[in-house]
C-alpha cells in the first residue's frame, strides 16, 4: 500500500486534467489517475461488471448503427478508448457513465466506508467520477447491451458510497436496480410531500411517469403507489410497451404518447385524468422538458430523472409558458435509496418480472 497522505475525500488528488488553479472535482475532470495504489482513505475494487447508463448507451449504439443494426465491435472499441483516455467511463457526448459491481480488493487504513476485503459491492456513484482501468479489453462484451462484463479495477474515494450485493438476488438484477435506485426514492419523497399537504397542492396526487415501462420508470410507478398517490399514469411510446405494462397493475392507466410532443403529451395525460400533480421524466431522449411542463398542473412538481435533460430548456420553458411548477433534478442520491429500491423489487412481483425479462445469459 502506498504511504501517500495528501488525499481529498472527494477525489481531488486523482484529477490529472485540469490541474492547478483550474482543478475540478472528478466528475467534471477530463482525466483521472486510475493507478491501483491507494491513498489512505480509498478502497480498490476488482471489477466484475460495468453498467452503462441508458442515455450513454443509447448515444453510443445510435452512433455505431447502420440500417438499425448496432456495430457492437465499434461500440466496444469506443468504450475501451474512453476508459483508457479518461481514466474513467464518461461518455463525452452525454457526460454520464453508469455504475459497476465488483469485489473489494484492498481497503485503506483511514477508509470510513465500512467495506471489508472480499465484500461484493455495487457502487452507488457514477462511473463518470470513478477512477477505472480495464485489463481484459472488454473481450467478453458484444457491445450490444448496457451490462458489460469486464476485468480491471476501480477506486472509491473517502466519500464514495457503495452497497453490498444482496445474497437473495441475481447480481445482475441487483446491479440494474441499484443503477436507478435514486428515482423511486425521490418519487416516494415527493409524493409523500403532496399527500401530507406540504407541497401546497392536492393530497390525492395524480402521478404521471414518462417512460413507465423502463427500469427507473417501473420502480417510480411502484414507489408512487406505495407512497399514497391517488392515481398513477404511465406514458409509453409504443403498443408493445403498453401491452407489457398494462397487465402488471403498476399504473391505473397506460397511455401511448411521444414524450417529446408538447400538445400530444398534454392531450394524452388529460385523457388519462391529468394534468399531473407530479410528473416523473425517465425517458433517455432529449426534448421532453416543455412537454412535461405542459402536462403538469400549476403548483405541481416535475422530477427530471434523465441524463438527456437540458436543464436550460426546462427552466426557460417554464418561464416562457408562465408555468408555476417546481422542477427537481434527480441527483441519484437519497438516504436509504438502495434499500428502498431493492425492497420494491422483492415485494412487487410485477416490478421484478419487468426487470428479470431484461436479463441476458451471464457473459453476454
Amino acid at each position: 500500500m502506498s504511504t501517500r497522505s495528501a488525499s481529498s475525500p472527494v477525489g481531488l488528488h486523482r484529477v490529472l486534467d485540469p490541474t492547478g488553479d483550474a482543478v475540478t472535482l472528478p466528475q467534471a475532470a477530463r482525466r483521472l489517475d486510475a493507478r491501483p495504489e491507494l491513498w489512505p482513505d480509498e478502497v480498490r475494487i476488482d471489477v466484475e461488471t460495468l453498467n452503462l447508463d441508458a442515455a450513454s448507451f443509447r448515444q453510443l449504439a445510435e452512433k455505431h448503427s447502420s440500417g438499425g443494426v448496432v456495430d457492437g465491435d465499434a461500440v466496444r472499441t469506443e468504450v475501451r478508448a474512453i476508459i483508457a483516455e479518461r481514466g474513467k467511463m464518461q461518455n463525452p457526448v452525454t457526460g454520464s457513465g453508469g455504475m459497476l459491481i465488483g469485489t473489494v480488493a484492498e481497503v485503506g487504513p483511514e477508509s470510513r466506508t465500512g467495506l471489508e476485503v472480499g465484500d461484493r459491492v455495487a457502487t452507488l456513484v457514477s462511473l463518470s467520477l470513478t477512477p477505472l482501468a480495464i485489463t481484459d479489453g472488454l473481450e467478453r462484451w458484444d457491445g450490444r447491451s448496457e451490462q458489460v462484463p469486464a476485468r480491471g479495477h476501480a477506486i472509491l474515494f473517502g466519500r464514495t458510497i457503495a452497497a453490498r450485493i444482496p445474497v437473495d438476488m441475481d447480481p445482475r438484477l441487483a446491479l440494474m436496480v441499484m443503477d436507478v435506485c435514486g428515482a423511486p426514492a425521490l418519487v416516494a419523497r415527493v409524493v409523500h410531500d403532496h399527500t401530507s399537504g406540504r407541497a401546497g397542492t392536492t393530497t390525492d396526487p395524480t402521478v404521471v411517469v414518462l417512460g413507465g415501462a423502463g427500469k427507473s420508470g417501473s420502480l417510480s410507478l411502484a414507489a408512487a403507489r406505495q407512497a399514497g398517490a391517488g392515481r398513477v399514469v404511465a406514458v409509453v411510446p409504443t403498443e408493445d410497451e403498453r401491452d407489457l405494462l398494462l397487465p402488471t397493475g403498476l399504473a391505473d392507466d397506460v397511455v401511448i404518447a411521444d414524450a417529446r410532443s408538447p400538445l400530444g403529451l398534454r392531450a394524452a395525460v388529460e385523457r388519462a385524468g391529468g394534468p399531473a400533480d407530479v410528473t416523473v421524466v425517465c425517458v433517455d431522449v432529449p426534448g421532453c422538458e416543455q412537454p412535461a411542463i405542459l402536462a403538469t398542473a400549476d403548483g405541481g412538481t416535475i422530477i427530471f430523472f434523465s441524463m438527456a435533460t437540458n436543464f436550460a430548456a426546462a427552466a426557460l420553458g417554464a418561464e416562457g409558458l408562465a408555468s408555476d411548477v417546481r422542477m427537481l433534478i434527480g441527483n441519484g442520491y437519497v438516504p436509504g435509496h438502495a434499500d428502498l429500491a431493492l425492497d420494491l423489487v422483492r415485494s412487487n412481483p410485477s416490478v421484478r418480472a419487468l426487470f428479470e425479462r431484461r436479463l441476458e445469459p451471464a457473459g453476454g
